[in-house]
């Protein structure tokens, strides 16, 4: 038995592709992709993860025909399936990048028992990070929960590796083992409700290697200044890319390492920023894949005390834009359009529903996981602990984010909010994010009527602040002591 089946997972992409790379230089190569979303534990894919998934293996096919190769696809336990395909053409051994989050590595390490028992080899090279989460560890051998110590750790280990070229030549097996097509996965949304997603982006290693371009080629250079603006171009979108694995970290690490020699030692900091940010989807990884439960349950316990409201119809009014605040509207539209949001509108909106709304985390949580392309985990995980306060080197409670007065200082001539909640869009920019104290003038001549046009605030902002803080007092009392007066 000669040559190697490739299990493809989240790492859709044939450059910078250790077990890609290495399997060719053994013999023939059989790249295999196994739909099971059993596997993915409590958290299948979501639908707009979904949309982008079956255009990428198509890309990912593409590619590998172009060297030579192509795609084979199985529903099934991958376990079977992967014994199957290795049996068919003969393969000695299946390889595959490493994957940290809590329900990939217990599938992984069920896959590799399921292989060795049937005398194949199996064989790990690689992941999706730049560091393995299991070895960076505090001078106390213990994992990371806050992020400067962490990432100060990291970057005292030897730097990440140039990336690997994509092969040429993939060498093919003698005969190719039967699967289905992408089609066979029935991925595509049913309804079409993808337009603005299709509009927006080109899933791919193609794709992701042409937004890294056109970054590293002027806006990482003023990442720092720019990132927090939603209306400008001044992050680098490329979430879902690495998230699939069509751009792997490290060739984003190399490009802004090139981006930044010779620059300006201002335009060297913000490439410095970029990286950190590179840095922060490290730490996701490092905390889910150390703190596994995270997924679900609060890293903080204090915070499984915590007196969270249901109300479903407030629930509905965050989900679909209709909250009654311009600037958490417009994050929560853009969402819905395009699959993505601007990370600092996240933390707004993100703020709004478990403060303002006292929304259990888990409830934005889900809703992000269905509706965002980027949908990943770890990251997940960690902006919305961040932002209930329960989570690694999480924002306190306390601090509540006021969606007015964030709409005025990152979206003063409300450009972004104009751009998604097109019915404010003749509202004056000194009232648009509180269009509520707009003068009845002022609103009857940008055509809006309140309650009609577009909603009243759902809650106001001072007493949803109150409610918060008196919430957290209840789970800060200590036991027999009264709880702490609202801050």
């Amino acid at each position: 038995m000669t040559g190697t089946v490739l299990w493809y997972r989240q790492d859709l992409r044939t450059s910078d592709h250790a077990a890609l790379a290495a399997a060719c230089q053994r013999g023939p190569v059989t790249p295999v992709f196994v739909w099971h979303p059993a596997g993915e534990g409590g958290w299948p894919l979501g639908g707009a993860a979904a949309w982008w998934l079956d255009r990428s293996l198509r890309a990912l096919d593409a590619d590998l025909a172009r060297r030579g190769s192509r795609l084979v696809i199985r529903i099934g336990d991958p376990a079977v399936e992967l014994a199957d395909v290795a049996r068919a053409v003969g393969a000695a051994e299946i390889t595959c990048s490493r994957r940290y989050e809590p329900s990939a590595m217990v599938e992984e390490e069920r896959v590799q028992s399921a292989i060795e028992a049937a005398g194949l080899r199996f064989e790990r090279r690689g992941s999706n990070l730049l560091f393995d989460p299991f070895e960076v560890r505090s001078q106390t051998g213990t994992a990371y929960k806050v992020f400067s110590p962490f990432w100060r750790a990291c970057l005292a280990r030897p730097a990440p590796g140039a990336p690997l070229p994509a092969p040429a030549r993939i060498p093919a097996p003698a005969a190719w083992p039967t699967g289905t097509t992408v089609d066979g996965l029935a991925l595509r949304p049913r309804v079409a409700w993808d337009a603005g997603l299709a509009a927006t982006w080109t899933p791919g290693e193609a794709g992701a290697h042409a937004r890294l371009e056109a970054f590293v080629a002027g806006p990482v250079r003023t990442y720092g200044d720019t990132r927090d603006i939603p209306s400008v171009a001044g992050t680098s979108a490329l979430s879902p890319h690495l998230h699939f694995g069509e751009v792997s970290p490290r060739q984003a690490w190399h490009a802004s390492l090139a981006a930044s020699a010779g620059a300006t030692p201002a335009a060297a900091v913000q490439v410095e920023k970029f990286r950190a940010e590179l840095g922060w989807r490290e730490f996701g990884a490092h905390v889910l894949a150390n703190f596994p439960r995270t997924s679900d349950d609060p890293l903080r316990p204090e915070f499984r005390r915590f007196p969270w409201r249901t109300d479903p119809a407030h629930l509905r009014a965050w989900q679909r834009g209709r909250t009654g605040y311009p600037f958490v509207d417009a994050g929560m539209r853009q969402l819905w359009h395009t699959g993505w949001m601007h990370n600092r509108v996240r933390m707004v909106v993100a703020s709004f529903l478990v403060k303002h709304l006292l929304m259990d985390w888990m409830h934005g949580a889900r809703w992000f996981w269905d509706t965002l392309v980027d949908a990943d985990l770890a990251s997940n995980t960690l902006g919305w602990q961040w932002a209930g306060g329960c989570g690694a080197d999480a924002a306190p409670y306390f601090r509540i984010f006021n969606p007015v007065t964030q709409g005025e200082k990152f979206d003063p001539q409300g450009t972004y909010v104009r751009r998604w909640v097109p019915e404010l869009a003749r509202v004056p920019a000194e009232c648009l994010h509180a269009p509520w104290e707009a003068s009845p003038l002022a609103l009857a001549s940008a055509g809006v009527t309140l309650g009609e046009d577009y909603p009243r605030p759902i809650v106001d902002h001072v007493r949803a602040r109150e409610g918060a803080l008196a919430a957290l007092a209840a789970i800060s009392a200590k036991p027999g002591r009264p709880a702490p007066a609202d801050g």
